[in-house]
């Protein structure tokens, strides 16, 4: 089954290195193991490189804003506002380059035949096994802002923009990304919203942060528009050719 797999060579490495990355950047190695968040940094910065030899050059510039992105978002909600914290309260190189990562590894995926031959049951699986994760950890949890964030998702996602798959395999990349983040103490979420809205119950991590993602996913879209107009707008005359 693996061998038929097209874009394996890509998104395989990121599965990978997100489970060691953060696994080397955990608080229990960082007691025996000194500065062993630039591993990390190395290891992560390698797999890129990798991953960016080996994607087209559209994903190559999304990538490249999705850095840029990423630093920036990390920079306003982690250190500004105090939403989430990373374990020496700072970004870490390997961050924004994670992010790219993760990127360009749901885009791939969601490339997979197998996936394209069956993107219909495979949308509606993925739709309600967020649906029904978010409601467990609501239930078990009290989880109120990670369901919320689910119900925003859910709403987006009623838009029928033809990007349900890719935000849908999106949502769960990010639910293995944060809980290796938060069981290797990485990064933890406060137990209420930002830590100052008492109402407002969250678990660490919230249940449907990825609504976070899908802005960066939109974001990196948007500045690719704007920095490559002429390719944005063939490549929009190509798709009415096809489709028509």
């Amino acid at each position: 089954m693996i061998s038929k797999l097209q874009y394996k060579s890509i998104y395989l490495p990121v599965f990978l290195i997100l489970w060691l990355g953060l696994f080397l950047d955990s608080t229990a190695l960082a007691e025996q193991v000194q500065y062993n968040q630039w591993i990390t940094n190395g290891l992560v910065l390698l797999v890129f490189a990798w991953v960016y030899s080996r994607v087209t050059s559209k994903i190559k510039k999304l990538m490249q804003y999705g850095i840029v992105l990423a630093l920036l978002g990390e920079v306003v909600f982690s250190i500004l506002l105090g939403m989430y914290e990373y374990r020496l309260e700072n970004v870490p190189v390997y961050v924004p380059l994670g992010h790219s990562l993760i990127y360009a590894a749901v885009f791939y995926i969601q490339k997979e035949k197998i996936i394209q031959r069956n993107k219909a049951r495979v949308i509606s699986i993925l739709y309600w096994a967020m649906i029904g994760y978010s409601s467990l950890w609501l239930l078990f949890d009290q989880d109120v802002f990670g369901f919320f964030c689910m119900l925003v998702i859910v709403l987006l996602l009623r838009k029928k923009t033809g990007n349900e798959l890719f935000f849908l395999i999106m949502f769960f990349m990010v639910v293995y990304l944060e809980l290796l983040g938060t069981y290797y103490q990485c990064w933890f979420w406060p137990d209420t919203w930002f830590g100052k809205v008492p109402f407002i119950a969250s678990s660490n991590p919230p249940s449907g942060i990825s609504v976070f993602y899908f802005g960066f996913d939109v974001g990196c879209l948007w500045m690719y528009k704007k920095l490559n107009r002429q390719k944005w707008n063939r490549m929009k005359i190509f798709r009415q050719i096809r489709s028509s």
